[in-house]
């Protein structure tokens, strides 16, 4: 049970439990209690007493605010940093982002280097591991030349909502597309109706990233549609096209592509272990993914692939060889997530950390392995393994975040060869632009720099509603960017 009187602090506090093993016999066990109590400023100190199983210890901070947001910012850093001090002594363990929490580090450092001071110290008070702090530093090196904070800047992003078949880690509201074909003709037409809307709004285009989804999992014809509707506002700029699963892959949907100026595609390999696609929900095969590269090969398109650290069941020696398999094909990018279960996951709903509930087959397949959850130790180890390869290989990390219910509190990093950066992940990750969404499950940011807060606007997750709801998500958009 977590409790405080400063009710607004309590999301924020459970944050930090949720960086901990077995946080949920943590919160329902009887004996402990976990009580920040109210945060009491005299002069120049902060103070924050944490109580943990009746033991009580009280934390003092240097606080200085000139404004009450900062204030307020204060206090929440200190009081989280007070409780993950507490915790991390009770579990015997040091967390590598320490009492951090939130989804963009990077964000934290440009504040403090915009203030003059050297972020560095900052991390470190809040316990962040030094490996951790020299990658904040190598990201922030990485997106210079990209990197822009400019009122007018704007990235449009479109939604494909459609997919082969739903992955066993996946909480985006999607279905294979054998069960929302049924969809694409309006939803097609809903998105022409949303992006003639949009396009007044556009005043300094950066990029274009066409996302899902499978982008590629629709039929040729369809994918035409999209990408000639956007290919004159996108020229000059950069073009995205999240093609996909290599079995969507076609040299037909490559030809569009190049046709309609798109320059960077994605293949979503996440494990070059065929033990693990299946376990996963995957309908390809290590092979397939071999045959997507030689297929985009001819191609001019910067090309990125993703894996994913600490899936069902896979060993570190089974990552370390996707790490290796994949800078042996040598995209442009690779993008090194850490598993997140979120609500929605099959994976999430089956089993609990480290145990398995009934594992069913995935795919149908008898012989498919337990979906488990990986330790701890096991996920650092590929973390640390990705890092060292991937530097050694001539990759820099260019950006970085984090999300809830990430395993073992860790990180999501896409890093590049020289010149490769992607101007649409850095806008993205680093809020430095507004980001004008499109289609189903797509959330527009309006990022007001001059006032220091973004404005959200999220469009329904599912189809049918999105269907009912387009003319009404026209008319908010207008009226957030008036």
């Amino acid at each position: 049970m977590l409790t405080t009187t400063e009710k607004w602090l309590e999301p924020e506090l459970m944050d930090v439990v949720r960086l901990f093993p077995s946080e949920e016999e943590l919160l329902l066990s009887h004996t402990m209690q976990i009580l920040p109590a109210p945060a009491c400023v005299e002069g120049e100190l902060v103070r924050n007493t944490v109580a943990l199983n009746g033991a009580a210890r009280t934390f003092e901070n240097d606080f200085s605010a000139a404004t009450k947001t900062e204030r307020k910012s204060l206090l929440k850093r200190y009081a989280k940093l007070a409780l993950y001090e507490v915790l991390s002594e009770h579990f015997h363990k040091a967390l590598p982002w320490g009492s951090l929490t939130g989804i963009r580090p990077t964000r934290l450092a440009y504040g403090e280097l915009e203030k003059g001071k050297d972020f560095r110290e900052l991390f470190r008070q809040l316990k962040v591991s030094e490996e951790n702090i020299e990658l904040v530093a190598r990201v922030l090196e990485g997106q210079k030349g990209v990197y822009e904070r400019k009122e007018g800047n704007v990235d449009l992003y479109v939604s494909l909502p459609f997919c082969p078949s739903k992955c066993s880690y996946c909480s985006f509201i999607t279905a294979p597309i054998d069960r929302t074909r049924q969809f694409v003709p309006a939803y097609l037409n809903a998105l022409e109706r949303e992006f003639e809307a949009a396009k007044p709004l556009i005043k300094n285009l950066r990029s274009v990233y066409v996302g899902g989804g499978t982008p590629f999992v629709l039929e040729p014809n369809d994918l035409e549609r999209v990408l000639k509707m956007l290919s004159p506002l996108a020229k000059g700029v950069e073009y995205t096209v999240e093609a996909g699963r290599p079995d969507v892959f076609t040299t037909e949907k490559l030809d569009l592509c190049q046709k309609y100026g798109v320059t960077r595609i994605c293949i979503n390999a996440q494990s070059f272990s065929d033990r693990t696609l299946v376990a996963i929900g995957r309908k390809h095969t290590r092979a397939d993914l071999y045959k997507a590269f030689e297929m985009a090969k001819p191609y001019p398109f910067t090309v990125n692939c993703d894996l994913i650290a600490g899936l069902t069941g896979e060993s570190v020696e089974e990552f370390r060889s996707s790490v290796e398999e994949a800078i042996a094909l040598s995209p442009e990018n690779i993008t090194v997530h850490t598993l997140c279960l979120k609500k929605g996951a099959k994976l999430k709903e089956e089993h609990l950390l480290g145990t398995s509930r009934s594992p069913a087959p995935a795919c149908g397949d008898a012989h498919s392995p337990a979906l488990t959850l990986l330790p701890e130790e096991n996920l650092a180890e590929m973390i640390a393994f990705s890092r060292d390869a991937l530097t050694k290989a001539g990759f820099e990390p260019y950006y970085l975040y984090r999300q809830k219910y990430m395993a073992g509190a860790h990180e999501n990093v896409g890093w590049t060869k020289r010149g490769y950066a992607s101007v649409y992940n850095i806008d993205v990750m680093e809020e430095s632009a507004d980001n004008l969404a499109i289609g189903s499950n797509a959330i527009t940011k309006r990022v007001l720099l001059r006032e220091g807060r973004i404005e959200r606007l999220g469009s329904p997750k599912d189809i049918p509603t999105y269907l009912e709801k387009t003319e009404k998500l026209i008319e908010e958009k207008n009226e957030l960017f008036s």
